[in-house]
């Protein structure tokens, strides 16, 4: 549970960062944004994040589970 406490204060501080880049220097972006792609970027970051958060959260609890029963013998 603290891992994944710590995963996400560490994503925010990521997001933050991330967003204080200046927008107007970013010539890609822009043009995405004209022509309505900018929001599939987006969606599709959205889904790997959420992908990789879950498979990270998955993992964790196998090892959990492998640790208790290690400690149990």
């Amino acid at each position: 549970m603290k891992k994944t406490i710590i995963l996400s204060i560490l994503f925010l501080f990521v997001l933050v960062s991330a967003h204080a880049q200046d927008a107007n220097q970013v010539e890609m972006a822009d043009a995405l944004y004209a022509n309505g792609k900018i929001y599939v970027v987006a969606i599709v970051a959205a889904i790997v994040i959420t992908i990789l958060t879950a498979y990270v959260i998955m993992i964790d609890r196998k090892v959990t589970k492998l640790e208790e029963k290690i400690n149990q013998k």
